[in-house]
């Protein structure tokens, strides 16, 4: 009782003190007569209210804030919808970030859309994106069954340069009759072909990345071989951009020469190097199956920062050395479940939806508004459909493979996505490719990623219902 009388006493005495001070303050004079007064008596407090979160709400963190709201319940949404209708939640995902953008969030709602994302907050979001982005192909390099891929190695490169050459040929083929039309201000034909047979030899290595995972099929020899056969694809298409941009800029092949050195020379020291020091640095305990402690998580989260900043600053994207830090990780498999259950959950969720939701800002699906373009938009997608599922089938039958694990190949090789449309950007802003141009490949790169999955279940089942059908005969 003595001591709730004490803490009144105190609780009163303060706030007397406090009007007392508060009433001879106001008696005194500002130090000059124009100055604004601490507190504006004249307005509302619902006024003052509204003008305190209307500047709030212009400052670059809350736009932030409202942007990660509007980006987490629209992926949700929109991975379960797709989910529900037979699809892997990474096709909901990209068709989020295609409804954020200005073709519909934008053109539904152009006052909203200026709002939520303002053209300055674009950096921030974009940056954020490719941390998540990279974090992720970190886990997924974690993944990848090494064992696999020595087996795979032969039947990996073939499929992958197959991939690349026969659709590169068709896209260049493509090229002698678009260019009239299609091409951009600063395009010559040969810098317009080139980035042509570019787009069309992409494979979307992040994409087809979340496609196994979602299908819990990563680990498996298909999973493996195919995420190898991408990695591979991947790294040579953004070889053969270097070249490409190196030609459409006049540089010179001294620089593309450089970066393939270069390339080699990194995944030596990574393989060679990195993968035996690791073990020596992480505590015994933690390889044998101990929580991984923050120090480990800090020299972990450093050799991914350090691989993705050598890999972009050479003109490889920050992805590739992300996942090459992952399969150089130890071995351990309890070490590498702890280092997924920290990093995994958080990128997936979170930072790697950003990524695809920027780059959905950046498209616009209006542009294609005659019946010209629709056609010639048709005309793409079959002959990108044809060169990169049918030569990465082929070429994966003739290394050994059964029919089915080669149209499943082909079928994941097809997938395009968000790669792409890094590959078409940078032909845009070089005035290579025309707004029409770029909006009918933007259409490609979306419709062969959404195909990948029904393509999966199809070739799955018929060569399931081949093999039942054949068993009695035996």
């Amino acid at each position: 009782m003595k001591r709730a009388l004490a803490y009144f006493f105190v609780v009163l005495v303060s706030i007397a003190a406090i009007i007392v001070v508060l009433r001879v303050g106001a008696t005194m004079l500002p130090p000059e007569p124009n100055a604004p007064v601490g507190i504006a008596t004249t307005t509302s407090l619902w006024d003052a209210l509204h003008q305190a979160i209307g500047v709030n709400l212009g400052t670059p963190l809350a736009h932030l804030f409202v942007q990660l709201l509007v980006i987490i319940v629209a992926v949700q949404f929109f991975g379960r919808v797709f989910t529900q209708l037979g699809f892997p939640s990474v096709i909901g995902e990209m068709m989020a970030g295609v409804f954020l953008g200005p073709s519909l969030f934008g053109l539904l709602a152009p006052g909203a859309f200026a709002f939520v994302f303002p053209p300055q907050s674009l950096p921030t979001l974009q940056m954020l994106a490719q941390i998540g982005v990279c974090l992720f192909m970190f886990v997924i390099g974690m993944e990848v069954n090494m064992t696999h891929l020595r087996s795979k190695a032969s039947s990996a490169v073939a499929v992958s340069h197959a991939s690349i050459v026969v659709p590169f040929l068709m896209g260049v083929t493509l090229a002698i009759f678009l260019y009239a039309e299609t091409a951009g201000p600063k395009a010559t034909f040969t810098s317009y072909a080139l980035f042509m047979g570019i787009s069309m030899s992409i494979t979307a290595f992040p994409v087809l990345a979340r496609i196994l995972q979602d299908r819990g099929i990563t680990n498996t020899p298909l999973g493996s071989l195919a995420l190898t056969c991408a990695a591979v694809d991947d790294v040579s298409a953004w070889t053969i951009m270097a070249f490409v941009v190196a030609i459409s800029s006049a540089g010179g092949l001294g620089g593309v020469v450089m970066t393939i050195v270069l390339v080699g020379i990194f995944v030596v020291i990574m393989i060679f190097g990195v993968r035996h020091l690791l073990p020596r640095l992480i505590d015994k305990q933690e390889l044998s199956g101990g929580e991984v402690s923050h120090g480990t998580l800090a020299l972990v989260l450093w050799v991914i920062v350090a691989s993705a900043f050598f890999t972009e600053s050479i003109g490889i994207h920050a992805l590739f050395g992300a996942f090459l830090a992952g399969t150089i990780m130890p071995s351990s498999v309890s070490f590498r479940k702890h280092v997924n259950h920290r990093l995994e959950k958080f990128s997936s969720v979170l930072l790697l939806p950003l990524f695809f939701v920027f780059t959905g800002l950046r498209t616009r699906v209006d542009l294609l508004n005659d019946w010209s373009s629709v056609l010639w938009c048709l005309v793409i997608i079959t002959v990108a459909t044809a060169g990169k599922l049918g030569a990465s089938t082929i070429a994966a039958k003739l290394t050994g493979n059964g029919w089915r694990e080669s149209l499943q190949i082909g079928a994941l090789m097809n997938t395009r996505g968000l790669v792409e449309l890094i590959a078409l950007n940078i032909g845009y802003d070089m005035g290579i490719l025309s707004p029409r141009i770029f909006t009918m490949l933007v259409i490609m790169a979306l419709t062969t990623t959404i195909m990948t999955g029904p393509l999966l279940t199809l070739f799955g089942e018929t060569s399931h219902r081949k093999l039942g059908q054949a068993q009695p005969s035996r």
